[in-house]
């Protein structure tokens, strides 16, 4: 199967069923966790007809009529991978001592991490993510990082 055919089914599951977990996904289509990272970023990212909850599934936010149209223009190699784009702005803010962005890039790679099988990574990133959201007193963060962290574990 083609992505942009594993992509037109995901989108159709989404619009039926309003949310699809990854391993459903993964089931259904019999997909590597690269190819779900691919298809994750471009209906979250490129399309954003979707959105991540909990890491564990997509949430449909797009148009809820099956006749909408889809969009056109092909995925390409030239995306940029949610990780590199993490570890961008990471050390751009690390740069500028930007440290809220530093605590959420590490919080938004570990996630990531934790996709791609790096566990011990997916840990350290979210446990700077947690130093970092407590030395700014940045509560709001700490109860979904601990959780991300938590699964993980």
């Amino acid at each position: 199967m083609t992505f942009n055919e594993v992509l037109s089914q995901t989108i159709a599951m989404l619009q039926q069923h309003g949310r699809v977990s990854y391993r459903a996904l993964k089931r259904q289509f019999a997909i590597d966790d690269a190819f779900l990272e691919d298809l994750k970023y471009e209906l979250i990212e490129v399309q954003q007809r979707a959105v991540d909850q909990d890491c564990t599934m997509l949430v449909w936010t797009g148009e809820t009529d099956a006749a909408a149209a889809p969009m056109s223009a092909p995925a390409t190699s030239a995306t940029v991978p949610p990780s590199a784009a993490y570890r961008q702005a990471l050390a751009q803010a690390e740069e500028l001592g930007m440290c809220p962005l530093q605590a959420h890039s590490h919080h938004g790679l570990g996630p990531l991490y934790a996709t791609a099988g790096q566990r011990a990574q997916a840990r350290a990133a979210l446990s700077t993510a947690i130093e970092l959201y407590r030395a700014m007193d940045m509560t709001f963060w700490l109860p979904q990082t601990e959780a991300a962290l938590a699964r993980v574990c």
